[in-house]
């Protein structure tokens, strides 16, 4: 490791070892809080997947019209169809698609889809530098903030479907309007773009600092004809059938089936469930052994400021009195002054006058002069 890394990792373990690891504490308390809210949201949209209806397309409208629940004016169901473009059930006339594009074509490949997602990335070589300074430790606190990445989405309306060819009762139109959810996309196209160097990357290069490599242009299309799962509110529109995502639910459209959506929203519920308990334990104990070694300090400090404040005047008093009268071989190491009064404990060193001694006692980090041992308190020494 670097010494520039090595400063770093210091500072972060001081930072986090602060107050004997109170900090610590906090932020393993701040990541429990945060699992256990992840837990209860995902236990509850897991309760809600479970209810949730499975039916064929084709069964929807038997359902809307005899289920007398209905959740944000619809019902929460799985389907499961064929993607296949709005534009196969225009001629129905219970759509108004004639504004839409009919399909999309990627030009990574010649396939037909709905849904198009670019992606360039600009890819850094971490080197160690000329100088031997690495930014490996940088580069894992902020690889966010020096990445590069552009991205754009294409859509056009689509359906699910029970088949290749829709019907009036076996389809339904996906809703995407106000959805963060993401979709089952594959990729097509993958290249990588050697990236012009310049007097500028040489310049990185010699200080150890990332430069650009490549770019990362990628492709993700969502096919027609691909089948997928689409779990969300079933409501009737302009007298065709709309799904729609559930904001309260972790998924909208995916590849794998309802059973398999329940084992891993089960798989993740319970990770976020021990997690939360083994590190909202961890949390408790180190705050709470945080807590009694700063109390333990806070009363120590107070009975020795007491002592101190006790001290401080009988110091200034004998520090004139005994100034004429000490030997030159019992004055004070530190001021040269006053006759050695007061022994450090536990080392034992009589060198300090009471005075001085209170001085390296007052220290944020006492130790006797002489041997550099760290000192504990002082004791008065009296001639019989």
């Amino acid at each position: 490791m670097s010494f520039r890394d090595h400063e770093m990792a210091a500072a972060v373990g001081r930072l986090v070892l602060a107050y004997d690891g109170a900090i610590a504490g906090l932020a393993l308390a701040a990541f429990a809080a945060v699992s256990w809210v992840k837990y209860l949201a995902a236990s509850a949209a897991l309760v809600r997947i479970r209810r949730a209806t499975s039916v064929p397309i084709s069964g929807l409208r038997s359902l809307l019209s005899s289920d007398d629940s209905s959740d944000e004016d619809g019902v929460l169901v799985v389907v499961r169809g064929l993607v296949q473009p709005s534009s196969t059930v225009e001629a129905l006339g219970v759509w108004p698609l004639s504004k839409f594009r009919d399909v999309l074509t990627p030009r990574g490949s010649g396939e037909r889809a709905v849904a198009v997602l670019s992606t360039q990335t600009c890819l850094y070589n971490e080197w160690r530098g000329m100088f031997g300074w690495s930014s490996d430790l940088n580069a894992l606190l902020m690889r966010s903030w020096k990445e590069r990445r552009s991205s754009s989405l294409e859509l056009v309306p689509f359906i699910l479907a029970d088949g290749a060819k829709s019907s009036n009762s076996g389809y339904i139109h996906v809703n995407l309007d106000g959805s963060a959810h993401p979709l089952p996309l594959t990729t097509v196209y993958h290249e990588l773009h050697p990236v012009q160097l310049t007097p500028c990357t040489f310049f990185q290069a010699i200080f150890g600092s990332g430069y650009p490599v490549a770019l990362l242009h990628e492709e993700k299309i969502l096919p027609v004809g691909k089948e997928i799962t689409a779990i969300g509110i079933c409501r009737p529109r302009d007298g065709a059938l709309e799904i729609k995502s559930c904001k309260n639910l972790p998924f909208f459209l995916s590849d794998m089936t309802k059973d398999e959506l329940e084992a891993e929203l089960n798989s993740n519920t319970r990770i976020l469930l021990w997690s939360g308990i083994l590190i909202g334990t961890l949390s408790f104990g180190i705050l709470g052994y945080a807590l009694v070694r700063n109390w333990r300090k806070w009363k120590e400090w107070r009975t020795r400021r007491r002592e101190i404040q006790d001290l401080h005047d009988e110091s200034l008093i004998e520090s004139s009195m005994e100034a004429e009268d000490a030997p030159e071989g019992e004055l004070c190491v530190i001021c040269l002054s006053t006759r050695r009064r007061s022994a450090f404990i536990p080392c034992g060193h009589l060198v300090c006058c009471s005075r001085c001694a209170l001085h390296v006692e007052r220290d944020s980090s006492p130790k006797c002069p002489v041997c550099r041992q760290d000192v504990r308190s002082s004791i008065r020494i009296y001639d019989s």
